[in-house]
């Protein structure tokens, strides 16, 4: 049987699709059962609505696509071939929905569900693991969704609602996120193995003012730190080369191109000698960040009570 197409309460062809997909969404799940059963009185019983409700909304989808859906043949219905084409994209997207229902409910369990958590490159290889380890003692069933990036794209992520909570430095102050203090690290001068000040244990940033400088590259934390601590001791530094990563630097210091400030390695490494800076002092701040006013899953609330808990005491010693 050809489907009849209407005339009456038709979209134009100039309709948003947004609008198209309001009116559509609300009435897609009666559609299915209707489709389903062949039956409206049958549907609306399944469906646990009034016949008269379902009746309606089926006239009314029908209006807005502008097309006959159902052959009616007394009580009972029939798809048209229209509405068998609907049918296909409509159980498609009902099973999107589902999934995505069952997705975020998984999310939120409170034994079993996800934090998606992003932290700075520099805490990845001994921090992060064993705040990991740490926390999974007391929740074993939480996954995390771990991101490694600088702080501003960090940042960016948050307010994107893509991360839950993040490690970063220095510590924001934005009106839309709330960021608490956790810890501090000191910076350290690198220096080659074999450079004159290699022997030292103390040095004021002052007196490698002449010195070639390795940073990382603008928008890092660490990179505004060492602008800052430079301009503090009354030099702008001379950057060779500019990076992503701490240990890259630390790399490219060891291979006789330069200075840099960085926190502590994770392991030694040889080919560097690592100066404590006593003037001015060098230091991070680290600490966690959320957006302010987004409501917590329980395994978010509980990752973050555990971070809280380690004030003073965040940083491997």
């Amino acid at each position: 049987m050809e489907h009849q197409q209407r005339s009456s309460g038709r979209l134009s062809p100039s309709s948003d699709t947004e609008d198209m997909t309001m009116l559509l969404a609300p009435r897609l799940a009666y559609f299915a059962g209707v489709a389903r059963t062949e039956h409206v009185t049958r549907a609306a019983q399944e469906l646990e609505v009034p016949q008269s409700t379902l009746s309606r909304a089926m006239a009314r989808l029908e209006q807005d696509l502008g097309v006959d859906l159902f052959a009616r043949h007394g009580r009972t219905v029939s798809l048209t071939p229209a509405g068998r084409t609907f049918l296909t994209s409509v159980e498609r997207a009902l099973a999107e929905i589902r999934r995505a229902a069952d997705e975020v409910r998984a999310d939120a369990d409170p034994t079993t569900g996800k934090v998606a958590f992003g932290f700075l490159h520099t805490m990845g290889a001994e921090t992060v693991p064993g705040l990991l380890h740490a926390f999974r003692a007391d929740h074993p069933r939480i996954r995390f969704s771990l991101v490694q990036n600088y702080g501003e794209a960090m940042i960016e992520k948050l307010r994107a609602g893509e991360l839950d909570l993040c490690l970063t430095s220095p510590v924001p102050d934005a009106p839309d996120l709330v960021a608490r203090r956790l810890d501090e690290q000191k910076l350290r001068l690198v220096v080659p193995a074999d450079h004159p000040l290699a022997a030292r244990r103390r040095i004021r940033l002052a007196e490698v003012a002449d010195e070639t400088f390795v940073t990382l590259e603008p928008g890092y934390g660490l990179r505004r730190i060492t602008d800052d601590l430079c301009k503090e001791a009354g030099f702008k530094p001379r950057i060779a080369f500019e990076g992503e990563e701490a240990e890259t630097l630390r790399g490219l210091v060891a291979a006789g191109l330069g200075v840099a400030l960085l926190p502590p390695p994770a392991f030694p490494r040889p080919g560097v000698a690592e100066l404590t800076v006593t003037a001015p002092r060098a230091a991070r701040e680290i600490g966690v960040a959320w957006l302010d006013g987004h409501p917590d899953t329980p395994p978010v609330a509980a990752f973050k009570k555990f971070l809280l808990s380690r004030r003073g005491n965040l940083l491997p010693t």
